[in-house]
């Protein structure tokens, strides 16, 4: 096995096909071998040398567990910076610049947390604008309400991010 086949991500789906996550190119097989586990797309260019229970001898690039796992789904997605940013797309909030630092719409100081519904992506410039003040004190104006991230939108952006393109989502 050579480094791009370890490196390659597979996406799992439940038995209803829901997406659960994406995980390393190892872990999908040893679901496949398991028999947890089946194919669902490969990709024909890649041969794996070995010949999976289905019959395949490709790469997984979707795998689909025999069981379902509801919970997932019942679970909201916690808030951390990486995510939030990427729920804004990297776009500032005021000027619609590449934002690299998280913005508290309620000030830290004032109460604000670190929550979906009171951050947004921001640049710095603005970010520093708009200090320690709400967005009606700086006189800015957001160019998008903050909103909670879902579970579908984060599993798209995995999804998307593995490289696998799945029009059913």
């Amino acid at each position: 096995m050579n480094t791009t086949e370890r490196e390659r991500s597979v996406v799992v789906l439940d038995a209803s096909y829901q997406p659960l996550n994406v995980v390393p190119f190892r872990r999908a097989i040893g679901y496949l071998l398991s028999g947890k586990a089946t194919v669902v797309e490969t990709d024909p260019e890649v041969p794996i040398g070995i010949e999976l229970p289905d019959g395949t001898d490709t790469a997984p690039r979707v795998i689909a567990f025999t069981y379902s796992v509801p919970w997932m789904w019942t679970h909201d997605v916690p808030w951390n910076r990486r995510r939030m940013l990427e729920r804004d797309n990297w776009t500032c909030a005021y000027c619609g610049g590449h934002a690299k630092t998280v913005d508290h719409v309620m000030p830290q100081s004032r109460g604000g947390g670190n929550t979906w519904m009171n951050t947004v992506a921001a640049c710095g410039p603005c970010n520093n604008v708009k200090a320690d003040r709400t967005p009606e004190e700086a006189h800015m104006t957001l160019l998008f309400q903050p909103r909670v991230m879902t579970r579908r939108e984060l599993f798209k952006r995995r999804i998307a991010a593995a490289g696998v393109a799945i029009d059913w989502l």
